[in-house]
């Protein structure tokens, strides 16, 4: 008996070290984020810095407003196609689709999840590049080209989390509804999709945590053209791309910008968690 005790105190405390590990490594981020790129937010005025519309850094311009805006259009196109179709293939294969190909579809799944990003960002100069070139003009280096990219990246992500939500749901539910005289996709969308939705919910946030913290596969097919965007079919900046293209050579102020523009995406991956957290309190998620 003493040993089991003996045994669970020592994985009590082991999960324990293990939970302050991970606190202390984020603390961290946050100190040194926080302390090298306040410094240089201040010097280059808060309201220049975030409102800037150019970012020219041979002059001692750093404006990110329009990586900012970037950040945004790319991932809310990721959100519009990544969404409908991660949620809809979910429900797919929970509750439409025959065990054996139920199978095959989540073996895919997983392997999308494994590709690396630059594997998906190589995929879309050969692939969507071209397409979105010959289909709507422009050169393909765009918006539309990487909110596509986006889209189909997230996608392990939300149908992986919605599935497990949707497989939660007690039988009973989807069993009453048939009783009450429902039919299968009544029951499945105005029953079980509601009760999964808290679920679903948290899924679709990884998936937007994923989306605008993606960097290399976003850098191939956006274009990075640090300017205003101007349409779905100009190419674009992201905050991130920003941080990667630039960070191997920048010293002084301008290591200290793209720093901040960290601080910035932190701050922003913040606020979205914060509102999802708000939302899902307020609706009883």
């Amino acid at each position: 008996m003493k040993t089991v005790l003996y045994k669970e105190k020592a994985a009590e405390c082991f999960f324990f070290l293990s939970a302050c590990i991970s606190i202390f490594a984020v603390a961290l981020i946050c100190i040194f984020l926080f302390t090298n790129g306040l410094p240089a937010m201040k010097e280059i005025g808060f309201i220049d810095f975030l409102s800037g519309k150019k970012w020219k850094p041979g002059m001692d311009t750093f404006g990110i407003y329009p990586m900012i805006l970037g950040s945004i259009y790319v991932t809310a196109g990721a959100i519009i196609i990544g969404v409908p179709a991660g949620v809809l293939t979910a429900i797919f294969l929970t509750k439409f689709c025959p065990p054996r190909l139920c199978k095959i579809f989540k073996t895919i799944i997983d392997l999308m999840a494994g590709v690396p990003s630059v594997v998906y960002g190589f995929w879309g100069m050969v692939v969507l590049v071209p397409f979105v070139k010959n289909t709507f003009g422009g050169n393909g280096n765009c918006i539309l080209t990487a909110s596509i990219l986006l889209g189909i990246m997230i996608l392990p992500t939300i149908i992986s989390v919605s599935e497990a939500s949707l497989q939660a749901v007690p039988k009973t539910y989807y069993e009453g509804a048939l009783a009450l005289g429902a039919t299968k996709e009544q029951s499945v969308f105005f029953v079980v999709l509601p009760a999964a939705k808290s679920g679903i919910t948290a899924g679709i946030i990884l998936g937007i945590g994923r989306a605008i913290g993606e960097t290399m596969a976003v850098v191939m097919v956006a274009g990075n053209q640090a300017r205003m965007p101007n349409g779905i079919l100009r190419g674009i900046r992201t905050l991130t791309a920003n941080i990667v293209i630039e960070m191997g050579y920048a010293a002084d102020l301008h290591r200290g910008a793209l720093i901040a523009t960290g601080v910035v995406l932190f701050i922003f991956i913040m606020v979205i968690n914060l509102l999802f957290s708000i939302l899902k309190s307020k609706r009883n998620i």
